[in-house]
């Protein structure tokens, strides 16, 4: 009788199917009983392996999974195939942002498994980029659009967005103002980069800015490149019309960074990227109508719904209403604007003649 119990033997055993081997094969020549005494373990016991040895050989003295075959917490396959059809439709964005842009319940952890299964995850794991120089903090501390930036995007490049681009006449030019603290966006479009598309889009945000009283009380900065559609002429002597435009509301002054110095622009350089990926890459287009209300949407999306991991996991919204308890929310529901549009409306009202013809309080204010 082997001295050790059964349970005892296999929690130490190495190899449990060798061990099970011999207890079938004595099983085999003397009999179930004398097998389990020997042993010492059960009859049932050996019954089990020695049914499984005769149906499944060697190979049936493994043990067998625990794992259960019915789990009422799972997730229902018909929700697992519409993660994996968003794998296709958000093709260069991660988990993470495909839970927020599809308000998902499952964790990224189990979005990125359910495309492993799939076999439809492609991206490689990126090496973690390492900050060397942090400023959350320092822009934490700004007012309230103490300083925003400013700066245009070329959409022709976008190899999703080029086709519909030329095949329906949409914006080619994209005027991003972006509030620093906070995140806040505000969006035009054209069809080219030109210093009055800039100018009337100031003019649209201090209206705005006017209309809903967030100017701050001491100064504030709008900051941009040093490109031709906000400075002008390079050899320029006198300011240009942007510069005035945005210098038209007291305290608000118009500054530009170092030639070549772009990553002071991140922050609306990296709504330009996301833009991208989570815009013009996925978005498909009706007409040009179509898509300004499209912009606008995402805009809106933006401003009031998408967290931001950057700023401590919250909307511009929530951000703003920490800084600012008393501003108007409708001013982060501005329009994104067709300047196109806008500039066929300005050139059209300065056309008209006469004595009696009402005037435009946008336009006045503008000119």
């Amino acid at each position: 009788m082997c001295p050790l119990s059964y349970y005892q033997t296999m929690r130490n055993c190495k190899d449990k199917r060798a061990h099970r081997y011999q207890m079938v094969q004595y099983a085999l020549s003397y009999g179930v009983k004398p097998c389990s005494r020997v042993f010492s373990t059960s009859p049932p016991v050996v019954r089990k392996w020695l049914t499984r040895f005769k149906e499944q050989g060697y190979a049936g003295l493994l043990d067998l999974s625990r794992r259960p075959h019915h789990s009422p917490r799972a997730t229902p396959q018909s929700i697992k195939d519409h993660i994996v059809g968003l794998q296709k439709k958000y093709r260069r964005l991660g988990a993470k942002q495909v839970k927020t842009l599809e308000n998902l319940t499952q964790a990224p952890k189990t979005i990125r498994k359910f495309w492993r299964e799939a076999g439809v995850s492609n991206r490689r794991r990126r090496k973690k980029y390492i900050t060397k120089q942090n400023l959350r903090e320092v822009k934490k501390k700004f007012y309230l659009f103490q300083q925003s930036c400013e700066d245009t995007k070329d959409l022709f490049d976008i190899p999703e967005y080029w086709p519909q681009m030329k095949r329906l006449n949409l914006p080619v030019v994209q005027y991003t103002r972006r509030e620093i603290s906070c995140g806040i966006l505000f969006l035009g479009f054209a069809n080219e980069r030109s210093l009055i598309h800039a100018a009337l889009f100031a003019a649209y945000i201090n209206c705005q800015m006017v209309k809903y009283k967030a100017m701050p009380e001491d100064s504030a900065r709008c900051q941009t490149d040093n490109g031709s559609e906000f400075i002008g002429s390079w050899n320029a002597k006198e300011p240009s019309a942007y510069t005035n435009t945005v210098e038209s509301l007291p305290g608000q002054e118009h500054t530009t960074i170092f030639p070549g110095a772009h990553r002071m622009q991140a922050d609306v350089e990296t709504i330009h990227g996301l833009m991208e990926t989570e815009f013009y890459e996925i978005e498909t287009f009706a007409d040009r109508a179509d898509f300004i209300a499209k912009a606008n949407t995402y805009q809106l999306f933006f401003n009031l719904e998408r967290p931001n991991t950057y700023k401590e996991h919250k909307t511009p919204w929530q951000l703003a209403k920490e800084k600012k308890p008393d501003l108007d929310k409708r001013l982060l529901m501005t329009a994104a604007i067709d300047l196109d549009a806008l500039l066929n409306a300005y050139t059209a009202f300065l056309a008209q003649g006469g004595k009696d013809v009402l005037t435009n309080p946008f336009f006045s204010y503008s000119s």
